[in-house]
């Protein structure tokens, strides 16, 4: 009898001995990973801190400030690091380390990690088969040759942006101030639109402001909202399907992947009515057809052997809208940021803007409105060769990228060293561009925008090499940002036909100091109003 009472008791200690040597003996004094430094005194135990962190949006200052006191290496949860030096970040993100399933938030049409696409994509296999297909069209030898590319941005610009600049500081319609933020994301939209779908199945955003506007509202409650689908999927999904919806990110995503789906529907139909040689250079769907060709290539070629078997080759149709998808909200943000905090940084120095004119002048032919010839586009391989505005766009991405937070990555099956320490797989593990653009050995007084920096002058050889290998805005490695080369061709084209012409003049800037503190980073107010005079 007395052993039988005992029985139950014993039970239950020998399980709270089990329970704290799992959870709290063993991470903390045990694991491989005991010996690195925790960012808090929680982090072998327990998620909440980082997971506090990032809630309330302080991941990128938070870990950036905890680096520099604790060293290269930290642990800010049970099974989670984050790295800063650049030697493990090669470890990690040029030695193929896969990605974990924090991005299958990139996912689209649903929330049960229906159709992804190439970013969200986890093996490496499938990703680089996704990949193959739009390589090309991405890369720099590519766009720089491209008749479409070079139609499209001409009518971008010389049709729909510098009209509208024009119009700001034509005294017959009234000078006025422009939210240059609101004309900068209708742009870039415009921009990566014309490349995927061709000019005439794309946007308009910037001549037609209502929509483009509630687009961007949309936009920002997928982004906002995006949390518990992202560092708490199990939870996400119970809600759901108990009937508690996440009502706004749900909502934008359904409004914005249908929207996607129609120009998919559009460019679908135009490129079944008209052959190829048909097509307006400017209409072109580059990346649809690229996409397109290549995916209908694999299925005949390999069918059911191929690694994007089922996920792409199945569900044809909404594989590819998943991923165009995916290439215009990016395409668009990104480099949308990027050009508000080019032309703010550019707006506070009359002298800079005149330097970088006389530079952007000096091409030929060059951007500057003439009633005496027709508008002309610039080599885009001599345009992309000019220092100082080559300085300008790399500074402003160091400093203001508009991807500044953590990018995680998950540890191989087998161990693997990162910088001391030996981690186990299945470890996830993470860099940011925040913390890698302030290392002051590389970039000295971090926090002041400087563009002399990137120019030759500015150091020895061996200084110039180290900032270029630690710019990290576009990431590296086999998964670095695909569109990377149109970012930055738009971006230097689009800041050439504004600049050649123009000058800018800041009249409210409030918020554009104070970049949100995530995974990406937007202006806290989203706005951005400068006042524009033509150059006579």
């Amino acid at each position: 009898m007395l052993a039988d009472e005992v029985s139950p008791g014993l039970a239950i200690v020998i399980l709270a001995v089990l329970l704290a040597f799992r959870y709290l003996v063993y991470p903390t004094l045990l694991s491989p990973l005991a010996q690195i430094p925790n960012a808090h005194w929680s982090s072998p135990i327990s998620r909440l801190w980082i997971l506090g962190i990032r809630y309330t949006r302080r991941e990128n200052r938070t870990l950036h400030a905890l680096h520099r006191r604790l060293g290269p290496v930290i642990r800010v949860g049970p099974n989670e690091l984050s790295i800063d030096g650049i030697d493990s970040v090669r470890t990690v993100y040029q030695g193929g380390f896969e990605k974990p399933d924090w991005y299958s938030v990139f996912d689209n049409y649903g929330y049960l990690n229906l159709v992804p696409c190439m970013f969200s994509t986890g093996p490496a296999a499938e990703h680089s088969a996704r990949k193959r297909f739009i390589s090309n069209i991405y890369s720099k030898s590519y766009i720089q040759s491209s008749q479409s590319a070079s139609a499209q941005s001409r009518e971008i610009l010389y049709g729909r942006l510098l009209p509208q600049l024009q119009d700001s500081t034509s005294e017959m319609q009234a000078p006025h101030d422009t939210d240059m933020y609101s004309v900068f994301m209708a742009t870039t939209m415009d921009f990566i639109a014309a490349y995927i779908f061709g000019l005439e199945n794309g946007t308009n955003f910037l001549q037609d402001k209502a929509f483009s506007d509630h687009f961007l509202e949309h936009y920002k409650a997928r982004s906002d909202f995006s949390f518990f689908d992202q560092e708490l999927p199990q939870l996400a999904w119970f809600c759901r399907e108990i009937g508690i919806p996440f009502w706004t990110v749900d909502a934008a995503n359904k409004e914005l992947g249908d929207w996607c789906m129609r120009l998919c529907d559009v460019t679908k139909k135009a490129s079944t009515m008209n052959s190829p040689s048909a097509i307006e250079s400017c209409d072109k769907p580059v990346v649809w057809n690229a996409l397109v060709g290549g995916l209908a290539k694999e299925k005949k070629t390999s069918g059911s052997s191929s690694v994007l078997y089922p996920t792409a080759l199945t569900n044809f149709d909404l594989s590819v809208a998943s991923e165009l998808f995916d290439h215009v909200l990016a395409g668009q943000e990104t480099a949308g940021i990027t050009l508000s905090y080019i032309s703010w940084r550019l707006s506070q120095s009359i002298d800079l803007q005149a330097d970088l004119r006389a530079e952007l002048l000096s091409l030929a032919p060059n951007m500057r409105l003439d009633q005496d010839r027709p508008a002309s586009m610039p080599d885009p391989k001599q345009l992309d060769a000019l220092p100082l505005l080559h300085a300008v766009v790399m500074e402003t991405l160091r400093l203001h990228a508009p991807i500044p937070g953590y990018q995680p990555r998950e540890t191989p099956e087998l161990p693997c060293q990162i910088g001391p320490y030996v981690v186990p797989g299945g470890v996830r593990i993470a860099a940011s561009a925040y913390s890698l653009h302030r290392d002051e050995k590389v970039f000295p007084k971090p926090e002041v925008w400087d563009h002399t920096r990137w120019l030759t002058s500015a150091g020895d050889e061996e200084e110039r090499k180290k900032r270029n290998r630690q710019f990290w805005a576009f990431s590296s490695g086999g998964r670095m940002c695909v569109g990377s080369n149109f970012a930055m061709h738009e971006m230097k084209l689009t800041i050439a036909a504004i600049y050649s012409n123009y000058t800018s003049h800041i009249v409210d800037d409030a918020g554009m100091a104070e970049q949100s503190d995530g995974y990406t980073g937007r202006p806290a107010y989203e706005r951005l109003f400068l006042r524009f005079e033509r150059v006579v």
